[in-house]
């Protein structure tokens, strides 16, 4: 029963990938879990991992007020740009 239980590293960090986006079954996250027991290394991909998720998110909230769009003026110029191109 508990061989079926046992996952390789690269499943594990299959799992810790869907785990931080909510997609992880019950049965996935007992894997994970019980192979943290035996691998220190997949654990602390799994803490970096998370860490990482944390910092992106917190940026991510904090750019929100910033307009990412191409001023008029500049997109003008592209097309302008552009026709030139096509037109030789």
């Amino acid at each position: 029963m508990f061989k079926s239980l046992k996952i390789t590293c690269d499943q594990a960090t299959t799992i810790c990938d869907k785990n931080q986006y909510g997609e992880a079954s019950l049965l996935e996250k007992l894997k994970l879990n019980l192979h943290f027991i035996r691998c220190k290394i997949c654990f602390k991909y799994t803490k970096q991992n998370m860490t990482l998720t944390k910092i992106y998110k917190g940026h991510a909230r904090s750019c929100q007020h910033v307009n990412h769009c191409m001023p008029d003026n500049a997109k003008d110029l592209l097309k302008e740009e552009f026709e030139k191109l096509q037109a030789q």
